[in-house]
Parts: structure tokens; C-alpha cells; sequence
């Protein structure tokens, strides 16, 4: 079953917000994006499904944007950090359900954590956690933070897992890895692997890890 269309607002059109609210777009979802700069929100007009001019740390003018009635909402400045702080509470204060909002810094990410946002990203620090996790191992094809202690994986299985099942490989105590889903490569299947399930060479598997695996173990 599809997950049902939510609705989205998005404040700040930068690279990291941009790449969002297209996201969004694509995958069905109502989205309001919002910017100060015109020609940026002209320019992102097709790609949303409005696309506003306005002050995103005015309340008044989020609040005659209608803003309160979305399910998410995304802080997507984050190089200035005054107006990142004062986007977030300003959702807050109009009831936005869900905050997310993108950090500079550690001490950045603190005080938007404390503010109210549900969750803070470092685009730039995590895509360059994925790109040198990748160069370490390859047969690791994305990895990405699932807590501050646990990562999520997708491996490739290797040559020697090929043909063997998951009992005997023992997975979660040889190289600590939770499996909780098994793709394949080639009919796009998803499972969530029982203990008899035997490992193909076009499996990709989906696991939890501990931050502290090393990239090799896999």
C-alpha cells in the first residue's frame, strides 16, 4: 500500500533545500517551498507545488502562508544560523507537528535540538561520511545515521555468503550486523529474511550496525 501523500514546507531554496522539496515532489507530496530571493523562487516555481516569496522568520507572513496546517516542516538554511534558529521556533510556535532542520555546527545543532526541532541533519558531513565509507569498502553501496550509536548499511553480499543461509552465517555475532531486509538487485524484491534464507549473488542487504564496525567487517 503507498504511504499516504503528506504535506511539506519547505523554508530556504539552497542546494540542500532545493534537492528536498523536488524529492518530495517527486515521490507525490504536497510541498510549499519558501525563499526571500524572487528569482530563486521563480526559477523553482515548476519544481513545487507553490513556491512563495516571504520572509521564512516572519511569523505573520508563515502564518498567512498557512504553514500550521503541514505535517513537515524543513528549516533548509543553515549557513545562517540566526535565521535557522528563528525559522524553527517560528514553526513551532504555529504548531507544526514535525521540525526538521539542517545544522552548520555541533554547538548549531545543539541549540536547534533545544528549540524544538525533531531532528537535525548535516548534509555535507553525511554525504561525505557515504562517499568515504564507499572508497573504504566497497561492497558497502549507502550507509547512513540512524542514531548517535547505530548506522544503517546496505552491503552487497560477498562472494563467500553466496549460497549459504543466514543461520549459518550468524551475521549479527560474526560482524555485527542486525539484518532487518534483504533486496535484490534484479527483480527490485524487498524481504525480511528468515533463518533459512539462502543468500544470492544480486542480494543487498539492509542492516543496523554499531557505529564503531569498522567499514571493513563487511
Amino acid at each position: 500500500m503507498a504511504e499516504k501523500a503528506r504535506q511539506f514546507v519547505v523554508l530556504g531554496l539552497g542546494k540542500f533545500g532545493t534537492s528536498v522539496a523536488k524529492t518530495l515532489v517527486s515521490g507525490g507530496h504536497e510541498v510549499l517551498a519558501i525563499d526571500k530571493d524572487e528569482e530563486i523562487v521563480r526559477y523553482f516555481s515548476e519544481n513545487a507545488t507553490y513556491a512563495v516569496q516571504a520572509d521564512i522568520t516572519n511569523k505573520e507572513s508563515l502564518r498567512e502562508l498557512g504553514v500550521s496546517n503541514f505535517d513537515v516542516g524543513i528549516v533548509a538554511v543553515g549557513d545562517n544560523i540566526e535565521s535557522s534558529i528563528l525559522a524553527t521556533v517560528m514553526l513551532k510556535e504555529l504548531g507544526v507537528g514535525y521540525i526538521v532542520a539542517k545544522a552548520h555546527n555541533d554547538i548549531h545543532k545543539k541549540i536547534l535540538e533545544k528549540i524544538g526541532a525533531d531532528k537535525v541533519v548535516f548534509p555535507e558531513q553525511e554525504m561525505g561520511v557515504r562517499i568515504a565509507t564507499n572508497l573504504i569498502n566497497k561492497n558497502i553501496i549507502d550507509v547512513m545515521a540512524f542514531s548517535e550509536e547505530y548506522r544503517i548499511v546496505e552491503v552487497a553480499v560477498k562472494q563467500d555468503w553466496v549460497g549459504k543461509d543466514m543461520r549459518f552465517l550468524d551475521l549479527r555475532k560474526k560482524h555485527d550486523m542486525n539484518v532487518i531486509a534483504v533486496k535484490n538487485s534484479v527483480d527490485q524484491r524487498v524481504i525480511s529474511p528468515t533463518a533459512d534464507y539462502i543468500m544470492r549473488e544480486e542480494d543487498v542487504l539492509v542492516a543496523i550496525v554499531h557505529s564503531s564496525t569498522k567499514e571493513e567487517t563487511f
